[in-house]
């Protein structure tokens, strides 16, 4: 699977943990940056991964800031993106199993680098169920993207 995977200085720690874990299992993945602890803004790594999942470029990423919660809330604004936070392997799993997640953000300053790691596993080997209420929850999501735009 291709990958793309960034962060803003909060999460830069932890990438390269993540990007490790995901080269070990055979996937490719791609580092959008940021490249040091130099405060930068999580917004413009929301957009580099989101790009990078609607140009075909990757099939899912991993994006990381200090608590997950302001990359997921950027990420989302982009049309067929949908992102979560998780910090438990339940909820990296089920959020791809049921709301067919694309990408999975994480809290550099809530989880460790092994808790990560964990939650990368469960998150790429996840599929998305396909069931009919699944389905249909999606479609009510994108009819909101449609008539309220982004």
């Amino acid at each position: 699977m291709n990958l793309a995977v960034a962060s803003d200085h909060g999460g830069f720690p932890l990438k390269a943990r993540v990007i490790e874990e995901l080269r070990k299992m055979g996937h490719q993945a791609a580092d959008l940056g940021t490249d040091s602890t130099e405060a930068v803004d999580y917004p413009d790594y929301a957009r580099a991964v989101a790009q990078a999942i609607l140009e075909g470029r990757a099939e899912r990423a991993v994006l990381i800031c200090g608590s997950g919660a302001g990359a997921s809330v950027a990420a989302n604004k982009f049309r067929g993106i949908r992102a979560a936070t998780c910090h438990d392997s339940y909820s990296a799993r089920q959020s791809v199993e049921d709301d067919d997640v694309n990408v999975l953000c994480l809290g550099a300053r809530v989880i460790g680098p092994e808790l990560a790691a964990d939650l990368v596993r469960d998150y790429v080997n996840a599929r998305f169920s396909g069931a009919e209420r699944h389905r249909r929850r999606l479609a009510e999501i994108a009819a909101f993207e449609a008539n309220f735009g982004k």
